[in-house]
């Protein structure tokens, strides 16, 4: 399988699913802004959405849209524990916080990475987006993961779009529980390759 994926973008939550359970994937860098491969390829042939993250199935079907392709290869390797089993009221509760994540996050942060969005449009995402995540803190307080004990998905997800806030000048120092929660997972050691091959971490011997 391969991973159409920018470095950073939401595509790095796949990728770090993919290393957590084990499965290989052939990685193709998108250049967002021209929309071409990093081997010459129009990405609009490959993906008409025009966005990251797409994976390429082998048998050549393409999945697009994160939350569905982090439970797709979940459910490649259920042992590894990423999602509960389909039918379960917490594979429910995974959608769930996925749906909030993919909603309530992830789309709120896309005008702030925008140099012509008003300032006061800027500051009024940046607000919606501390109400949202004061809901996550409160989870956070309470156990590791979004889901409880384990590492989930979710957490893959929420990981990424978290870390996006730093380059936004989003200020998220009130929320100490999730600023545990990204510290911990990023020392997660999938996580870490991951980080690595796309070049947002210098590789650790």
């Amino acid at each position: 399988m391969k991973l159409y994926y920018s470095p950073g973008a939401c595509s790095l939550s796949p990728h770090i699913v993919a290393l957590e359970a084990g499965i290989p994937l052939q990685l193709e860098k998108v250049d967002g802004k021209a929309k071409r491969t990093e081997t010459g390829r129009d990405f609009w042939q490959i993906n008409p959405k025009g966005y990251v993250p797409a994976l390429e199935l082998d048998d050549g079907q393409l999945l697009t849209e994160g939350p569905a392709i982090v439970q797709y290869l979940a459910d490649l390797k259920p042992e590894s524990g990423l999602a509960p089993a389909n039918g379960t009221l917490a594979r429910y509760r995974l959608q769930e916080m996925l749906g909030y994540i993919n909603s309530e996050l992830h789309k709120t942060y896309s005008p702030l990475f925008k140099p012509d969005t008003p300032d006061a449009t800027r500051a009024e995402r940046k607000d919606y987006l501390r109400r949202r995540y004061a809901l996550l803190e409160g989870v956070l307080a309470k156990q590791p993961y979004l889901l409880g004990e384990h590492f989930t998905v979710a957490d893959a997800y929420l990981f990424t779009v978290t870390n996006w806030a730093r380059a936004v000048e989003l200020d998220l120092s009130d929320f100490p529980a999730l600023g545990e929660f990204q510290k911990r997972v990023a020392e997660r050691p999938a996580v870490r390759k991951a980080l690595e091959a796309e070049g947002l971490r210098k590789a650790v011997p």
